[in-house]
């Protein structure tokens, strides 16, 4: 399927961007560890993961924006989504 500028107009809600791929369609994302530090501590602030300053995560989200994982390598964020039969694409 090729997609020009004019489809991507029609795609200015996160339904219309998920109904794109389907439940298929994951990204994959660089996140820091600031991103995402409300998800990975406990309710008392300290963090369930020990996560070295400076390191680069990569989120795994669904179409409609919803993460799914979290990991420390791109490579492995994207094996994880095709080995549960996922497309992931690469989001900056």
């Amino acid at each position: 399927m090729t997609l020009n500028t004019k489809d991507f107009t029609s795609l200015n809600s996160p339904e219309a961007f998920a109904a794109l791929g389907g439940n298929k369609l994951v990204y994959v994302r660089e996140v820091s560890k600031d991103d995402v530090i409300d998800d990975i501590t406990d309710e008392n602030g300290e963090l369930e993961i020990d996560i070295p300053e400076g390191t680069t995560l990569y989120a795994l989200h669904a179409a409609d924006g919803s993460r799914i994982a979290l990991l420390g390598d791109r490579d492995v964020a994207f094996a994880a989504a095709r080995q549960h039969e996922m497309n992931p694409v690469s989001v900056h």
